[in-house]
């Protein structure tokens, strides 16, 4: 519906408002999905985990090599699907 969730927010260190994350809190432990809207007519879930440190609220590194990894390889995936779907 071109909405975005009330919560989602630019992650910090992707240039921009097209990679986004949505934090959730339940029973005290935290959540999150990061997702691109950088690629024309699609989402890319580019990942999704339990935040497991205590301190701070930055995402953590590893979690954030993940992320870039996956966001190659989104941009790999849109630009076949294009050449496939002109």
């Amino acid at each position: 519906m071109g909405g975005k969730h009330h919560s989602a927010k630019p992650l910090k260190g992707f240039g921009g408002a097209s990679v986004l994350e949505i934090v959730e809190n339940h029973d005290g432990e935290s959540y999150r999905a990061v997702y691109t809207v950088r690629f024309e007519k699609v989402v890319y879930v580019l990942h999704a985990f339990q935040k497991k440190s205590k301190t701070g609220i930055a995402t953590p590194p590893q979690e954030i090599e993940k992320v870039k990894a996956r966001l190659k390889r989104a941009a790999e995936e849109h630009a076949l699907w294009q050449s496939e779907n002109p």
